[in-house]
């Protein structure tokens, strides 16, 4: 019998058809947005594995290893008990109370839940010990394996001064600075002077934005030195900073690699993750609108030596700062899973906590770079719990009492690990979840995230969906006209929600009217009758009065079935819905065009809150004779805000710097506030003398609440 040679590429034609009876059973779809998981029987991994993390991140690798036939074990704190990852595992083991160092950090008690479990993995998700080196060195020792990078890969790339020596060595592009550890202030001016402003202060053993300030002379650097150390020893335990060259208007894209322990190592194509707030990405996008192909394989390969330079083996980022002129540079190596790996799964249709998986228990890569496509398009929105109209964002705490999830829209992923009821605590991060799109073309991707924004129901909490869809329809980032410096530069005064065009008023106020008439409308009836019998018939018109933004608009309404003709300001504007009163979600046709609203309240007095293309507007409705007598009543005086310090979120305070007695001058430092592990200095509006303290260290404070009084 003759012999016959199977090629490399017929190898990977025969596993496809070997498992393509897999692939129709074991494929995750949510909506059309799909990445495979392809499970082989034959190809065993482990039993069980537990999830050293909480949230969406924990819900997300639980997904993957149900796919896999792993059982599955989460760890929770005592204030996480009823969390939907502890819901969605197999087991469960409480490891703490409510504070991370005392839970979701503490290595001791994660221990004793593997022993007591008897896991044989740990994914670590991302952050808190994602990135551990100790954390790793523990496992081994048991004999338990972890699943990502081997430890002197973790500690090579989480430490910023030694990564950029080894990513120097492995030629790869790299920021312009100082490559050791700064001592103190006076050593931080010096090196600033030195490098030449603006300079990144930052800490050695950082991510995620903390412990980053940017400094443009000598005092920024001065204070930028102290509050990235505090943040730092607060954040990672390491008060170690760096200071290198600021690029100025950069773009923050970065690569996705994929290494095994054989030696085989692949980039994923790139995430553009240029807008940010704090150094914290909100919006990302795959792939790149800037890159040429040319750039794109000119990183990939930089991105894939560095990690062979390191023998890394699981899944990784690489991320780089690229200027106007397509002139890239390291920035840090992420050894762990990323929070954006969502849009990476869509447009290559790989499973990357599979691919962890499989790599951890010493399997090869399945695949070769030139197996790895771009198909389509995918955007991703972080959902939070916080207030954009403060500094793009401060945290929000509260309870979710309505939630309702866009996930059944096409093309619509969603990643979270809350559900109605959760609690949003000053614990623990405040994302919500991972809002993503998929399409074939970029304009489809981001025209089904708009549409899921609209249709994202979160009542409870204060949240950032009025920002997510004001950056994805601004003309700039239709444009691909973005850095890291969009948020300031499009909203310099700070972002104070959609701003109304002249038709989309009318829009908003003949919506508001319509509905004011279909509840009372609703309130007359019960049971499909009415409720008085001897009633006169129902009104086809109404003469009302809408106010909007200090603004008084006279409106006349008419009905005709479901439909309304709304006259106002000399224009005419037809409202229709199936008016159903009930439902969080308000589908209305106004003048043809399709919208989503959400009604979040409405009163007796005529008040209205509507959720209108994001943003959140309050809208008086009145009847004439109503509006009339209203004129008479007397107004709520504001309070002088110049003479007090609120807190502008919940929080913990780190320090005090004043005294009742104290003359501070305007801008001076008052007192520190802490929130999700980010410090922020909260100062003087006026110069003044200190009347009363009403915080002090170590005291957790709510949204709101006096700090200080002024005289």
């Amino acid at each position: 019998m003759a012999a016959y040679r199977v090629t490399p590429a017929l190898q990977r034609v025969l596993h496809v058809f070997k498992h393509a009876s897999f692939r129709s059973r074991c494929c995750v779809v949510t909506s059309n947005v799909q990445y495979s998981t392809v499970y082989d029987s034959s190809e065993k991994t482990f039993d069980k594995i537990l999830i050293a993390n909480r949230g969406e991140i924990a819900c997300r690798v639980m997904k993957t290893c149900k796919k896999m036939g792993i059982k599955t074990v989460a760890v929770h704190s005592d204030v996480d008990s009823s969390a939907v990852h502890v819901k969605m595992a197999d087991e469960a083991v409480c490891v703490g109370p409510a504070p991370t160092g005392k839970s979701y950090l503490n290595m001791d008690a994660i221990m004793e839940a593997i022993r007591h479990s008897g896991a044989q993995a740990v994914h670590p998700g991302y952050g808190f010990l994602s990135e551990n080196k100790e954390f790793a060195k523990r496992l081994a020792a048991e004999g338990v394996t972890f699943i990502g990078p081997d430890t002197h890969a973790i500690q090579a790339m989480g430490d910023k001064i030694e990564s950029k020596l080894i990513a120097k060595q492995a030629k790869v592009n790299t920021i312009p600075g100082f490559d050791g550890v700064v001592k103190d202030a006076d050593e931080a001016v010096r090196i600033a002077g030195e490098i030449g402003y603006p300079v990144m202060i930052k800490a050695s053993a950082g991510g995620g934005g903390k412990g980053m300030r940017i400094a443009w002379n000598d005092e920024e650097t001065r204070e930028g030195f102290r509050f990235s150390s505090q943040e730092a020893a607060s954040s990672f335990g390491d008060d170690r900073l760096l200071i290198e060259k600021f690029i100025d208007n950069p773009r923050h894209i970065e690569i996705q690699v994929l290494a095994d322990k054989h030696g085989n190592a692949l980039w994923l194509n790139e995430r553009e993750c240029s807008i940010q707030r704090r150094n914290q990405k909100v919006v990302e996008e795959a792939p790149s609108t800037f890159l040429d192909p040319e750039t794109r394989r000119a990183m990939g390969e930089q991105a894939v030596a560095l990690a062979k330079a390191v023998k890394y083996s699981s899944a990784g980022t690489v991320e780089f700062l690229v200027d106007s002129q397509k002139n890239f540079y390291f920035l840090e190596m992420n050894t762990r899973l990323q929070v954006e790996h969502p849009i990476t799964e869509c447009i290559t249709g790989l499973d990357l906590v599979q691919q962890m998986i499989r790599i951890a228990k010493g399997y090869p890569l399945q695949n070769r770079q030139e197996d790895i496509p771009i198909n389509g398009w995918a955007i991703e929105s972080r959902v939070y719990a916080e207030d954009p109209y403060k500094s793009f964002g401060l945290p929000s705490i509260g309870r979710l009492s309505q939630y309702q999830e866009p996930s059944d829209l096409s093309g619509v992923r969603v990643d979270s690990g809350i559900q109605e009821g959760s609690d949003i605590s000053i614990y623990y991060d405040p994302m919500i979840s991972k809002l993503v799109s998929y399409g074939s073309t970029r304009t489809e991707a981001l025209q089904r995230m708009e549409e899921a924004l609209d249709s994202y129901v979160i009542r409870g909490v204060t949240h950032n969906i009025p920002l997510l869809r004001e950056i994805i329809v601004h003309p700039r980032f239709i444009s691909g006209d973005i850095s890291t410096k969009f948020l300031p530069e499009v909203y310099p005064e700070g972002f104070k929600g959609h701003q109304l065009s002249d038709s989309e008023r009318a829009e908003l106020l003949a919506t508001a009217a319509s509905l004011f008439v279909a509840t009372q409308l609703r309130s007359q009836r019960f049971l499909g009758n009415l409720r008085v019998s001897s009633a006169q018939q129902e009104r086809r018109r109404w003469e009302l009065s809408v106010e909007l933004e200090k603004g008084i608009h006279a409106v006349m309404v008419s009905r005709s079935g479901s439909t309304y003709t709304v006259d106002l300001d000399g224009k005419s504007v037809d409202v229709s819905s199936e008016w159903n009163l009930a439902s969080a979600l308000l589908p209305v046709t106004v003048n043809g065009a399709q919208r989503t609203v959400q009604c979040l309240s409405r009163n007796a007095g005529g008040e209205i809150s509507l959720q209108y293309l994001g943003t959140v507007y309050k809208v008086r409705v009145l009847s004439k004779l109503a509006a009339t007598l209203s004129k008479h009543m007397p107004e709520k005086v504001p309070e002088d805000t110049s003479s007090i310090l609120r807190s502008p979120m919940p929080g913990s305070v780190v320090a005090v710097s004043v005294k009742p007695g104290d003359t501070v001058a305007e801008g001076q430092e008052i007192c520190v506030i802490e929130a999700m592990k980010m410090q922020n200095s909260m100062t003087a509006a006026k110069t003044a003398k200190v009347k009363s303290v009403h915080c002090k260290t170590g005291e957790t404070v709510g949204e709101g609440d006096l700090l200080v009084e002024l005289e």
